[in-house]
């Protein structure tokens, strides 16, 4: 994993001072380096009954799409409010200053269906946390959560496992 590690670019202070953004573009735009990130999330995930990804707008789209081909599964996205066109439902969470919402459509999960959440980094969970609670809402089963970035000092990892019906929060690698 050390060599998707040197492909992730960190930007200190960005967006504000004190933040060490962790920058995935240059992962993205290495194919070797974006083969083994898409391999090394999905492979946990193999030989689960996987019905849908569900990746968290918007490096959890690039990211999600890809681990839905591999799983061979279908693919939900999950948007800031007011970019889907179809009937929504949405979930609050918690910002370091103030609630944002994020939102899929009312009708992209059905009842019972297995479904893997995706991102390219987890942090505090916040986001995470609201789109297992928006999955769950819909009747589906959150089988697990992958990122190819664990920020495990903010505690995300933790605090989606304490969220989850059935903890299996997998990482590429911590950075």
């Amino acid at each position: 994993m050390q060599s998707l590690e040197r492909l992730i670019r960190t930007i200190p202070d960005y967006p504000k001072a004190g933040i060490m953004f962790r920058d995935i573009t240059t992962l993205l735009g290495d194919a070797k380096g974006l083969k083994k990130a898409i391999q090394a999330m999905s492979e946990p995930y193999g030989d689960e009954k996987i019905d849908a990804v569900a990746g968290i707008e918007a490096r959890g789209f690039i990211l999600g799409g890809a681990i839905a081909d591999r799983l061979a599964c279908g693919f939900i996205p999950i948007r800031k409010k007011g970019k889907l066109p179809w009937k929504t439902i949405g979930q609050e969470y918690a910002l370091e200053y103030g609630v944002d919402i994020i939102e899929m459509h009312e009708d992209a999960v059905g009842k019972g269906q297995r479904i893997l959440i995706v991102d390219d980094l987890i942090a505090t969970g916040g986001t995470a946390e609201a789109a297992v609670k928006l999955i769950r809402r819909s009747g589906g089963d959150v089988v697990g959560a992958t990122f190819i970035v664990d920020l495990p000092e903010l505690g995300g990892i933790k605090r989606l496992a304490s969220t989850a019906s059935k903890p299996r929060a997998g990482r590429v690698r911590g950075h």
